[in-house]
């Protein structure tokens, strides 16, 4: 038996590519966006009461990483990228239906719009389902994961003189804490884990309407050099 989904709404995002995104939600609480509901949903009555909540979960589909074949194995950028493990064992991307789940927080709500942070979604991100979180169901004290059983460790994050300067300069721009995000995002090390850096080596990510551009000066420091409006 088949169903089909229709999105409630689409999520614009201060992430427009999947480098750099936090691997899970909250991690990042100055990544910030909002979710424009679409008709019917744009009515305020389909909002009324989320204003007494503070968190809410979101499902959602990975809509650039929908396959056509599933996997029954993935390989998690938490385990370096060279582990298979059963897909159902992850949180990886590469899901059988495409559908993904973040809590995320609620810092206002407008009838058709809801502003979020701590969010790991990427622009356009079709949302199918928004649940208010709901603490003394939702947390539970003796739960335990041997896969992930704590936050991953974070990279010391450091700034060219320039990069800092353009960073608060696109900030007051943005309205947005755009130094922040950038620390919190770089200070999880988004380079793959299996690929070694060099001094030499470039990366980069758009937040925003911003390219950011780093590189690693040495192991386990990365140094933001460029913050330039994006072409």
């Amino acid at each position: 038996m088949s169903h089909s989904v229709t999105p409630v709404g689409f999520v614009r995002s201060c992430f427009k590519e999947k480098f750099a995104i936090p691997r899970q939600p909250q991690l990042a609480p100055a990544a910030r966006g909002v979710l424009e509901l679409v008709p019917p949903f744009d009515n305020g009555d389909a909002v009324q009461g989320l204003e007494q909540v503070s968190h809410v979960w979101l499902l959602f589909l990975f809509h650039q990483a929908l396959e056509s074949t599933p996997r029954l194995k993935v390989r998690p950028p938490r385990l370096g990228g060279n582990k298979a493990m059963g897909v159902f064992a992850t949180r990886a991307t590469h899901r059988p239906n495409g559908i993904g789940q973040s809590v995320v927080k609620l810092d206002q709500v407008e009838p058709g719009r809801l502003h979020l942070s701590g969010i790991d979604l990427l622009d356009g991100t079709p949302v199918l389902d928004i649940k208010p979180y709901v603490p003394y169901a939702d947390q539970v004290a003796d739960a335990a994961n041997g896969i992930a059983s704590a936050a991953p460790l974070l990279i010391q994050v450091s700034w060219s003189e320039t990069g800092l300067q353009q960073a608060h300069e696109h900030a007051l721009r943005l309205g947005e804490p755009l130094v922040a995000l950038i620390e919190q995002c770089l200070a999880q090390d988004p380079r793959p884990a299996y690929q070694v850096p060099s001094p030499e080596r470039v990366y980069g990510a758009r937040f925003w309407d911003v390219d950011v551009r780093w590189h690693y000066p040495q192991a386990g420091v990365i140094c933001v050099q460029q913050v330039q409006a994006a072409n």
